[in-house]
């Protein structure tokens, strides 16, 4: 089990097998945490409860080898199934507070969060990190609320625990998400939509290491 306390958001990588292309979701996550990825969620919106089983195992097979923690997108069920290390949760999913306790307290749970009412509300509910956006437009997901800069280093200086700003976040914008002061930046296809996913993982984390 990861430790909790040694998290480190700076880049957390979010799959989607949409915008893989050819290529293969294991290797490239693979190639992803060789470039820099420090944190993975297995996001799979469309595979069957069997498929997704199967495939977290074989991601945490890959994310065990290099000590990086999993965290699965909404799916509790197969958090536990898996002992994946955490738990990633929306509006839409199982509330906080019943998901922080069917995973307890040494697992990692993340919250999305698009304003500061949300974020202090998750943090009070014993959440360990929260996912705020969207900050830019995104094709990789549909219905989100948009969060300006101003307000997300606002929700940053609200709360205590780390902030990782999502949505549209790529090689151009990723250095004006981080001068807010977050912890990291989440992404899907400025590394898992690239032909490099290994140099594209590189490229955004140098720009996240220098802020």
């Amino acid at each position: 089990m990861y430790n909790k306390s040694k998290v480190n958001y700076a880049l957390y990588l979010v799959t989607d097998r949409d915008v893989l292309g050819n290529k293969d979701l294991c290797e490239s996550i693979e190639q992803a945490i060789l470039g820099g990825v420090s944190l993975v969620q297995l996001r799979e919106k469309n595979a069957k409860t069997k498929e997704f089983y199967s495939i977290a195992l074989k991601v945490k097979e890959v994310t065990d080898k290099y000590s990086i923690p999993l965290i699965i997108n909404d799916r509790l069920d197969i958090a536990l199934a898996i002992d994946a290390d955490g738990l990633h949760i929306g509006a839409d999913d199982i509330p906080v507070k019943i998901a922080r306790n069917l995973l307890g307290p040494d697992k990692i749970l993340g919250v999305s969060a698009s304003n500061i009412d949300e974020a202090i509300e998750a943090q009070s509910q014993d959440a360990d990190y929260l996912g705020v956006g969207a900050m830019y437009p995104t094709k990789t997901k549909k219905d989100t609320e948009s969060v300006s800069l101003k307000e997300l280093q606002l929700i940053k200086s609200s709360v205590q625990i780390p902030v990782v700003g999502i949505g549209g976040i790529n090689e151009l914008n990723a250095k004006e998400v981080m001068s807010t002061g977050v912890d990291g930046i989440s992404v899907i296809s400025a590394i898992l939509g690239k032909d490099n996913v290994y140099a594209a993982a590189k490229k955004l984390h140098n720009i996240v290491e220098q802020g």
